[in-house]
């Protein structure tokens, strides 16, 4: 219980703002898009680089060091077509010295390796081994790599997966929560033929919104703390949090911006990129209960059957949603985007204003289909093999601090999970502990089974050998019915997904999405297999 105290405590920590930040003062800011240095028929070839620079996110702050891709924050949105070959050189120009305090007590960070590395992960990507982020790949500036086994200079993506919104980031092993938190972030959306047709909104009324929390010193520069609030003796210094919750929220790179919009129907392409926190959205009129329609059409890992009405949107780090929003009948009105997770009075209970203020400027022809795909369920007696994987919680053996695993195994153990190539698994989510962990699986997009409540005392008291349920199952939320490649795993709850191994055979990674937990041991690899032929 002390361990999930000190968790919790840090996770709840409240510091007072380096400075009082206004909100709703500047203009959202809509990432560029990149175009390809080379354009074949049905290919497309990127160089990005990696770059430090500073770049303004509030009116009232100084420029604030970074890093990104491309030398902006968030990085461009790349966008491609279903089945284009893309290539991307990524190519790291980041200096030798961290911007943010490196524990080198981390596996993976320690003193004999560089202390800047990159390697970049495209989130939710249908993609072989060599071009997935592996967390070892890394590279430095001038390419010093791990090793050959993982290190390649181009990767390739094939874009074989239905229309949908990726997020591409930073992975490398032990620094992850750092360089994603300095900026190392993007958007990544594929385009089909078959949502062309259905004529949802467009061009200027789709937007990201790439949703991250931070802290400020005085002078504008990040602040990302050294050590948890009051650290016990014996702590190494810097040491990696158990948690961090920022106290101010930005989106597309602005602190609590406003965008204007016209009394139409707008598209939101939303990626949660916080290390920890989880959002609970919500629309809310100023003055007024009366809130937009709005609906979510789509998840992770493409479009749903039907539109979802939405009236809250609980969103865990990494997890997408496409949502359409109605202000039609809102013109002159201020609508804000909040996170009920917190209390109103906390300042990141806002998120960003919307103003209904700009003309519209013609018809609106965009249309809100009644059915937009067919989800095809992977039926549970295609499943070869049921796995029960568990979250646990356990002192750090070497530093009086939290250290959370996966089926109580470390980063280094022995590769326990290894699905044939062209299998069907289910895997079992065991949580017995206080508080949801986002479970991210490379490679795959799979579907949520159900959630089933189970008699966690007993469980621990047994360590895991006996899982006995206290209630039935609970299908997924409405909106959680989709393709998903990363889950909330509930406390207390079993969590059973579904998926299939296809396409390409090698080894992946599965781990928490709260960085600073995937930083600290709570990631795995796994390894699909090429089938026995004989």
């Amino acid at each position: 219980m002390a361990l999930y105290k000190y968790l919790i405590s840090a996770i709840n920590k409240k510091e007072d703002l380096f400075m009082e930040l206004s909100k709703f003062v500047d203009k959202l800011p809509i990432p560029k898009k990149l175009c390809p240095k080379y354009k074949g028929h049905g290919w497309s070839y990127y160089e990005i680089r990696m770059k430090e620079f500073k770049q303004k996110l509030h009116r009232d702050l100084g420029e604030t060091t970074l890093w990104g891709y491309e030398g902006c924050y968030p990085g461009p949105t790349i966008e491609v077509r279903k089945r284009e070959k893309v290539l991307i050189k990524w190519i790291n120009e980041l200096p030798d010295k961290h911007i943010l305090p490196v524990d080198k007590t981390l596996h993976g960070a320690e003193h004999d390796v560089p202390e800047v590395r990159t390697v970049v992960h495209l989130h939710g990507a249908n993609v072989e081994p060599d071009s997935d982020g592996h967390p070892e790949a890394w590279f430095t500036r001038d390419f010093k790599v791990r090793g050959p086994k993982f290190a390649t200079k181009i990767y390739e993506y094939t874009n074989d997966q239905p229309a949908t919104a990726l997020w591409y980031h930073d992975h490398a092993l032990g620094i992850t929560r750092l360089n994603v938190y300095a900026g190392l972030a993007g958007m990544y959306i594929i385009r089909d033929k078959y949502e062309d047709k259905l004529n949802l909104p467009s061009g200027e009324y789709e937007i990201p919104l790439v949703i991250q929390d931070k802290m400020f010193k005085e002078n504008g520069e990040l602040y990302y703390p050294e050590q948890p609030d009051n650290p016990p003796p014996g702590l190494p210094n810097p040491s990696v949090l158990p948690a961090f919750t920022g106290d101010v929220i930005l989106v597309n790179g602005m602190v609590w911006p406003y965008h204007e919009v016209e009394p139409r129907k707008y598209r939101f392409r939303v990626v949660n990129a916080s290390n920890t926190r989880f959002y609970n959205l919500k629309l809310s009129q100023e003055g007024d209960a009366t809130a937009p329609p709005w609906y979510q059409i789509g998840s992770d890992g493409g479009l749903f059957d039907i539109p979802v009405p939405m009236t809250s949107l609980i969103l865990a780090p990494a997890e997408r949603a496409d949502l359409i929003v109605d202000f039609t009948d809102f013109a002159g009105k201020k609508i804000q985007m909040l996170n009920d997770a917190v209390a109103s009075d906390d300042p990141t209970h806002s998120i960003m204003e919307f103003r209904v203020t700009k003309k519209l400027k013609g018809e609106d022809k965009s249309y809100l289909p009644s059915h937009l795909c067919h989800v095809r369920r992977i039926p549970e007696y295609k499943a070869c093999k049921v796995r029960d994987l568990s979250f646990g919680a356990v002192n750090d053996p070497n530093y009086p601090r939290p250290l959370f695993l996966l089926d109580n195994k470390m980063w280094s153990d022995p590769i326990s999970e290894t699905p044939d190539l062209g299998s069907v698994e289910i895997w079992r989510l065991i949580n017995p502990g206080q508080f949801p962990h986002p479970l991210h699986i490379h490679l795959v997009q799979f579907q949520i089974l159900d959630r089933q409540p189970f008699d966690v005392e007993r469980y621990n008291a047994t360590q895991g050998k006996e899982l006995v349920f206290t209630g039935g199952r609970v299908l997924p939320d409405l909106n959680e019915r989709g393709w998903k490649d990363t889950v909330r795993a509930e406390a207390g709850f079993v969590t059973r997904i579904i998926s299939r191994f296809i396409d390409f055979s090698g080894q992946y990674v599965w781990h928490c999405h709260i960085l600073e937990h995937e930083d600290h041991e709570m990631m795995r690899p796994f390894l699909v297999k090429e089938p026995d032929r004989h």
